[in-house]
């Protein structure tokens, strides 16, 4: 369904709407919804109106943001305005616009830190400015949970308590009472799954959401809203769309809720509405790669990563809405930091002193009013600072990556890896090397799959040349094994065969802009022999049984509960739980067959009605298993890249 047409509109306007349904209507809503978008016209005065047959049509009026806003802002023709379907059809057929991003939270819902036992400091880059992604217990592959107990902030099998414990928040009582609330808005959401996560289904969890912003907790806002597009995306069934990420985000979810609802969070926890920038001073850094970026809905640009003396990260970014052709034509650019002359092309491969530079936690440079920029000599990848990046060993770094880091919008944001490595040969839509010294096979995905981008040509052509002898800097991908997505490719100081780049690209490639010639390989044309495909080598994720338990977990999010039931009948238990103890994972067996038997766990009286309707029991045993498998996935994709 295309809704190109129709304005964004915000969570509590379409949850409202929906509330004002009779039970009636509610069971008509999502098959009005299905025909909104070819019925939908702009009209002349900039609103959209949606025609339901000859007598009713409803109009949308954005507001000066773009977005509906507020309840007034849709309105419907007919007499049963606006307790009607039509205009809670046409609300729920447009897609959810983001959250306020400067919203004024009043002081009775901020936090209130505990008092500490003893001394107890901060760590070192911690903030409460930014929302991080959901902590993870790190259980191990054997561990055995209560499946009815909820996940606890940290985890039982990780190491022993300090002497300076890690600080606790204690909520308000509106905050847990909203946490509360979306725990048992997301459980009935999971409970239901995909097949029957319609739009009431959907407007209980935007009502949640609105219930926690208001509260002071906008990273379970935000949490919130990726399940609910993700819901949608997956009902629409729309290119792209995994069960693995909507899975993925209920985790999220129902784990953020669950700690907030206990009372006591990481300091961290509520997140906040808006990215906060401190003062950094004078900075020197120095130009490492640029990317394109490209988003789904409709945004493009680029980013521009550096360094400084001292290993820090830092991004400049220019994305706005645009499309393909932004993203391919930001990269040359002028760069919008303190009136600097450079593009984001020679930024890439030069340097700034910034003075009075403001920095968020994830290393975004600000362009404040206060900021100035004087362009710098560049660094190549052989000099200090960015040699430093390929000098530390792949497992040390990608240890590092899986530990977490500086957060943005509840996602991790992932820190650059650099090696050394050769080529050995393509291997179907991918390339595997091995880094230099005896290391691991690692293999090179793109790190943008549009066509468009020279991302994927840049990698075939690299694949035609085995023993190629490659620097190369990139994205580890921390949910596949040993995979690294390459933003940009060097020479390798001293190695013989390998790459002749012109000496304004200052030793480095960047694969999202720039394409790689014949002329840039070192002499001798690569028989046909050097395009043949290679083995891929070991993958212990893919080779280990939590295949059975993702699948587990996935049949849940598009059936719901009654399809893990199902999948757990008769002779299928056994067919999923053994594979996993004879593999050594006898936690993730116990918890996956807890799981398929609280979904099956339905009682009821002797005029079979249910005497537990609640969906809690199950969403914790389903939450138990995704965060065990989670914890084990992890575990097996460091252990690939030793």
């Amino acid at each position: 369904m295309s809704t190109e047409l129709l304005p964004p509109v915000a969570p509590d306007v379409l949850a409202e709407a929906v509330e004002q349904l009779s039970a009636r209507l509610r069971k008509k809503l999502d098959a009005a919804i299905a025909g909104c978008a070819a019925n939908a016209a702009v009209a002349g005065d900039g609103a959209v109106e949606v025609r339901f047959g000859e007598d009713a049509v409803v109009t949308l009026r954005p507001a000066p943001s773009g977005a509906v806003t507020d309840p007034g802002q849709a309105v419907c023709t007919c007499l049963l305005a606006p307790r009607c379907l039509h205009r809670a059809a046409a609300l729920g057929a447009a897609p959810l616009a983001d959250a306020p991003t400067r919203p004024e939270a009043p002081e009775e819902t901020a936090f209130a830190p505990e008092p500490p036992a003893g001394p107890a400091d901060e760590p070192a880059g911690s903030t409460s400015e930014v929302p991080p992604s959901t902590t993870e217990p790190g259980l191990s592959a054997g561990t055995t949970v209560d499946h009815r107990a909820a996940p606890a902030p940290a985890s039982a099998a990780g190491p022993a308590p300090s002497a300076d414990p890690a600080p606790v928040i204690t909520a308000t009582a509106a905050q847990v009472r909203a946490a509360t609330a979306l725990w048992e808005a997301a459980a009935e959401a999971l409970s239901a799954g995909v097949s029957a996560g319609g739009a009431v289904v959907q407007a209980e969890l935007l009502r949640a959401a609105h219930t926690a912003r208001l509260a002071g907790l906008p990273r379970a806002e935000a949490a919130t809203l990726r399940v609910v597009r993700g819901l949608r995306a997956a009902r629409d069934r729309s290119q792209g769309q995994r069960l693995g990420d909507l899975a993925a985000a209920f985790r999220e979810l129902l784990a953020g809720a669950a700690l907030l609802a206990s009372g006591s969070a990481a300091p961290d926890a509520a997140g906040t509405t808006r990215r906060a920038y401190a003062q950094g001073g004078s900075l020197r850094v120095y130009g490492l790669c640029r990317e394109p970026v490209l988003s789904a809905t409709g945004y493009g640009g680029v980013a521009t990563h550096l360094t400084d003396h001292e290993g820090a990260c830092y991004t400049v970014s220019d994305v706005r809405p645009g499309g393909l052709a932004r993203a391919r034509g930001a990269g040359s650019a002028s760069v919008a930091l303190g009136g600097a002359v450079l593009d984001h092309a020679g930024l890439a491969r030069g340097g700034l002193r910034i003075v009075g530079a403001t920095v968020s936690p994830d290393g975004r440079l600000g362009a404040g009013k206060g900021v100035s920029a004087t362009p710098l000599r560049g660094v190549d990848w052989t000099e200090e600072p960015a040699a430093a990046l390929f000098a530390r060993p792949v497992h040390e770094a990608m240890a590092a990556a899986l530990a977490g880091g500086p957060t943005e919008n509840g996602e991790t944001v992932t820190p650059l890896l650099g090696c050394d490595v050769e080529v050995v040969g393509p291997a179907g839509e991918y390339l595997v090397v091995r880094v230099a010294g005896d290391g691991p096979l690692l293999r090179l995905h793109p790190a943008h799959p549009h066509p468009e981008l020279p991302h994927a040509a840049n990698l075939r052509r690299l694949a035609r040349h085995p023993g190629l002898a490659l620097r190369v800097l990139g994205r580890p991908d921390l949910d596949l094994a040993a995979t690294l997505r390459p933003l940009a490719v060097g020479p390798v100081p001293g190695a013989s065969y390998t790459l002749r780049l012109p000496e304004e690209w200052r030793g480095r490639a960047d694969l999202g802009y720039d394409r790689l010639q014949g002329s840039h390989f070192p002499r001798g044309t690569p028989g046909p022999e050097a395009c043949a495909p290679v083995a891929e080598g070991p993958d212990p994720l893919a080779d280990a049984p939590l295949w059975r338990v993702r699948r587990l977990l996935e049949t849940g999010i598009a059936g719901g509960r009654r399809a893990v039931a199902e999948a757990g009948r008769g002779p299928d238990t056994a067919a999923l739980v053994a594979p996993l103890r004879r593999a050594g994972l006898g936690g993730a067996a116990e918890l996956a067959a807890a799981l398929t038997a609280e979904a099956a766990h339905r009682p009821r009286d002797a005029f079979g009605r249910l005497t537990d309707a609640s969906a809690d029991g199950y969403a914790r045993a389903w939450l138990a298993s995704a965060v065990h498998l989670a914890a084990a996935e992890r575990s097996l994709v460091a252990a690939s890249w030793s």
